[in-house]
């Protein structure tokens, strides 16, 4: 998903237009999630990207996406720029120590 949003539309409240972007977003996020994943993936791992009004986009954290939108409310912005793109990810084994080496003796 690579959008422009508006903050300020006519005939609709700020705060509605906040809500609905959000939404917007989460259901996106919802339906890549539910892809399918290919063979060896893990799970769907989020690149983010945000810019306020004609800012370059900055890379922000997946957990930061609506702390970045309620910012730029607060802010008065007029657009905001969201970008994500899902990329697949794999999860890291832990670790061994020597203690779980030691146990497995």
């Amino acid at each position: 998903m690579k959008k422009t949003f508006k903050l300020n539309v006519e005939n609709k409240h700020p705060d509605r237009q906040i809500e609905s972007i959000k939404h917007e977003i989460r259901k996106y996020i919802k339906r890549e999630k539910n892809k399918p994943r290919p063979e060896g993936v893990d799970f769907w791992k989020f690149e983010c990207k945000f810019g306020k009004n004609d800012e370059e986009p900055k890379v922000i954290e997946f957990i930061d996406i609506t702390k970045n939108i309620d910012e730029a409310s607060n802010e008065k912005c007029e657009t905001l720029y969201m970008e994500i793109l899902s990329v697949p990810g794999k999860r890291e084994p832990k670790p061994q120590t020597e203690e779980t080496t030691e146990e497995d003796k």
